[in-house]
């Protein structure tokens, strides 16, 4: 198969394309980590539904978890990120906990 050829096929999912047209999998940034955490509680929260099913499901001890993640980084990193991290961290932990709280009420817990 000429490079070519390959360039006009789509990824594998989760990678992407490089500037010299091959499959890789995307650069591991904080935000991308912090990001990649928020959308795993999400989908505990029952917000995001499975990718091939469809289906919704809530599981509040592994949204827990996921918010004591980022507190850890958070209290870990203090003092270690730029303006733009920090603020990314802070504000999906803050969206978390709001969202764990009335997901917690919904559910009579």
């Amino acid at each position: 198969m000429s490079e070519q050829t390959q360039n006009c096929q789509p990824c594998p999912e989760g990678r992407i394309r490089n500037k010299a047209g091959k499959c890789v999998m995307p650069e591991v940034t904080f935000a991308g980590f912090i990001l990649s955490l928020n959308t795993t509680a999400l989908y505990h929260l029952g917000e995001l539904a499975h990718p091939e099913t469809g289906e919704r499901n809530v599981d509040l001890e592994l949204v827990k978890h996921t918010i004591d993640t980022l507190t850890l980084l958070c209290d870990k990193t203090r003092g270690n990120l730029d303006r733009d991290e920090n603020e990314l961290l802070s504000t999906i932990l803050y969206d978390l906990k709001l969202r764990y709280v009335k997901a917690k009420d919904r559910n009579g817990l």
